[in-house]
């Protein structure tokens, strides 16, 4: 294999990070979701363990429901368990415990909400049955990170959790204790447009989508206190890197100036990928997982992955899917949502994790935003956006993005767990 330079990094991701298979434009406006969900004892509210004697554990759950499913246990790369259903899709773990839900690409956005419906809510109500609550929170509202210990302990993760650490504790935080509704779109044939307008509107994700108030069983006086700890994480692999004259270079850019956490430290210090090239000669497959480790609001995977909403209750989930969907797979409703957003703003980002739709520039445009995106939802037509899972989006946005309101604002102070 030929050494590794900028170059070859930029080709790599023009070919596989901002473009998919040629079998994907087969089925274009495809669409996927990532569920996390935090699981917690119904009575005690203590985190839940993955496997444990004596009390309620999320793997002994998932085997006695997946075999009455006829999911197929398998392990991850990672070596940790994890489940293939047979509709589609996986179930793993995160490493403070947490259950995320990987659908398969669907052809329309109707069909995902059927999917998630016929995985999401039986298996809440089967794990409540066994006294596990599963959380669609931003964060862990009852336990402090102290009660939320580190259950992945692989490689990968182990390495994060050190580095994170000695960034301070939101790193702590983030792997154990937040959870999210994650996106997945097509780049298809408006690649940059769809970019510019994912980026833009992330801001405006996190404070519609904001549920994550309170923390260890106290208000912290944020809409989305998930979203803060990814603004304390690390800079370097997080937030929007966006400019509209290159936004290739400037995502190859944002990558190699990353600390490569997974690549050896040297002098006690994990350096910058772009070091790497001229110290030694990382291969391609250390560069893709160095990639693995870079979490900005979209992240580019072969699809655009919108991150930035928090774990969304399943009654809403066509809200979020039609925000996402209507501003980026209408041509009309995109060019109005770019028109309507501007470019990408960090400082946006930052205000909107903390005030949400409190803040009254933000809420206006987040109403435009929202309607918008349903006039892109009717635009792909009823085959693609079924017109019942259309006006449940709109009972969402009635409620609150147009009252300014976000699902933070039904939260309440919660007991902290004994």
């Amino acid at each position: 294999m030929s050494r590794l330079d900028r170059a070859a990094l930029l080709r790599d991701l023009a070919e596989h990070a901002f473009s998919a298979p040629a079998s994907a434009s087969l089925t274009p406006r495809r669409v996927g979701a990532e569920v996390e969900l935090i699981p917690v004892e119904s009575g005690s509210r203590r985190r839940c363990p993955i496997e444990a004697d004596g009390v309620p554990a999320t793997l002994p759950l998932l085997r006695r429901y997946g075999a009455r499913q006829g999911w197929r246990e398998t392990r991850t790369s990672k070596g940790t368990s994890s489940f293939e259903l047979p509709g589609g899709g996986t179930f793993t773990f995160e490493p403070g415990g947490q259950l995320e839900y990987s659908s398969p690409p669907c052809r329309t956005a109707s069909a995902l909400l059927g999917l998630l419906r016929s995985v999401v809510l039986p298996l809440r109500a089967a794990a409540s049955a066994e006294g596990i609550d599963l959380l669609a929170v931003g964060i862990d509202p009852f336990n402090s990170v102290e009660r939320a210990p580190l259950l992945l302990t692989g490689k990968r993760y182990g390495r994060m959790a050190e580095y994170l650490a000695s960034r301070g504790p939101a790193g702590a935080r983030m792997m154990r204790q937040t959870a999210a509704f994650q996106v997945s779109l097509d780049f298809d044939d408006e690649p940059w447009l769809r970019w510019r307008v994912l980026n833009a509107a992330a801001p405006y994700v996190v404070a519609m989508f904001a549920n994550s108030p309170v923390y260890a069983g106290r208000p912290t006086g944020l809409q989305s206190m998930r979203a803060q700890v990814w603004r304390d994480l690390d800079p370097a692999r997080t937030g929007l890197p966006y400019d509209a004259r290159a936004p290739l270079s400037t995502y190859l850019d944002f990558a190699l100036a990353a600390p490569a956490i997974l690549l050896p430290a040297v002098n006690g210090a994990h350096r910058p990928f772009e070091e790497w090239l001229t110290r030694a000669e990382p291969t391609l497959e250390e560069w893709r997982e160095h990639l693995s480790t870079l979490f900005p609001e979209v992240r580019p995977r072969g699809h655009m992955e919108l991150r930035s909403a928090d774990a969304v209750e399943p009654r809403w989930h066509a809200a979020a899917l039609a925000l996402a969907v209507g501003i980026t797979y209408d041509p009309g409703a995109a060019r109005a949502a770019a028109d309507l957003l501007g470019l990408p703003d960090l400082a946006l980002l930052e205000r909107a994790g903390r005030s949400g739709l409190r803040d009254a520039a933000i809420a206006r445009k987040a109403a435009d935003l929202a309607d918008i995106a349903l006039m892109g939802c009717r635009g792909l037509g009823p085959a693609y956006f079924h017109p019942s899972d259309l006006e449940r989006a709109q009972v969402f946005f009635d409620q609150y993005t147009h009252r300014g309101r976000s699902p933070a604002d039904d939260m309440q102070r919660v007991e902290i767990a004994a």
